[in-house]
């Protein structure tokens, strides 16, 4: 079968907002946890309407075995590259939800790393019989090269800014509250010794939460209503890194993340 014969595919996922879990991820960011009823932060739906499959269901490099829902794009390694997000209603803490993730998109390019697979999936998140928000995730498979290399071009000054520190305990924790096997984040000898990477990766939706969180955080009256991010390169624990950002216009936010490797990924926020 062709790489584009997945292209239709789609599948439901069934969750509730448990008050639980959300203890957990408000554990792992230092937030307070929503109340009951209360409005769950935004991009803390990744953690959510994950299929927990055992063991012997995974590849070697943690992710669910190919071939399935997603395309099998057999030894390449699997990336987060980046995706958009529409927030139309908040998701309420406390209650269930579900997910309906359908493959938009299959094509592929070939780059300076090699020949890439790059996968377009739609989330579509719904609670009370209504869209809350509808993503479009982008990933890409590329064959096993060296990692992306930073530039070490100076980041630009924000607005405002948050350093982070990823420690390998944050890692862990975004890793087991999103249920993501993916090794290159906990596996120090699978990330250096198979997949090329000085250590361990930071999660790219782990990154982009942290930008959000900061743009929230300076802007606590706004109200998010689109979010694209897109990674440049990896960024490796423990390195320090920051998030910072600036108002570009009305109603629109440039965020960017990075150290002093230079910029690992761009996003912009579009609120009211």
């Amino acid at each position: 079968m062709s790489a584009t014969d997945w292209i239709g595919r789609s599948e439901t996922a069934h969750d509730h907002l448990s008050h639980n879990l959300l203890t957990r991820i408000a554990a792992t960011f230092g937030e307070p946890v929503p109340e009951h009823g209360a409005a769950v932060p935004p991009l803390w739906q990744w953690c959510f309407f994950q299929d927990p499959l055992p063991e012997s269901a995974l590849g070697t490099d943690g992710h669910p075995a190919r071939g399935g829902f997603l395309p099998p794009a057999d030894n390449r390694n699997r990336m987060w590259a980046g995706g958009r997000l529409e927030f139309l209603h908040p998701l309420r803490a406390g209650e269930a939800a579900s997910r309906v993730s359908t493959i938009t998109q299959v094509e592929e390019k070939t780059g300076r790393t090699g020949a890439l697979l790059f996968v377009t999936v739609r989330h579509d998140y719904t609670q009370d019989g209504r869209l809350a928000i509808r993503e479009e995730q982008d990933i890409v498979y590329r064959e096993p090269t060296p990692p992306k290399p930073g530039n070490g071009a100076a980041l630009a000054a924000g607005e405002w800014c948050e350093a982070i520190e990823p420690t390998p305990t944050l890692l862990f924790r975004y890793s087991a509250v999103t249920f993501n096997g993916h090794r290159i984040h906990y596996d120090y000898p699978y990330v250096t010794g198979t997949e090329g990477y000085s250590g361990l990766v930071v999660h790219g939706p782990l990154i982009a939460t942290l930008s959000l969180r900061a743009f929230c955080r300076a802007h606590p009256r706004a109200t998010v209503r689109r979010f694209d991010y897109r990674g440049v390169r990896p960024l490796i624990a423990a390195q320090p890194f920051e998030v910072a950002g600036r108002i570009s216009q009305a109603g629109v936010a440039e965020l960017w993340a990075g150290n002093h490797d230079g910029l690992a990924q761009q996003a912009r926020v579009h609120f009211e």
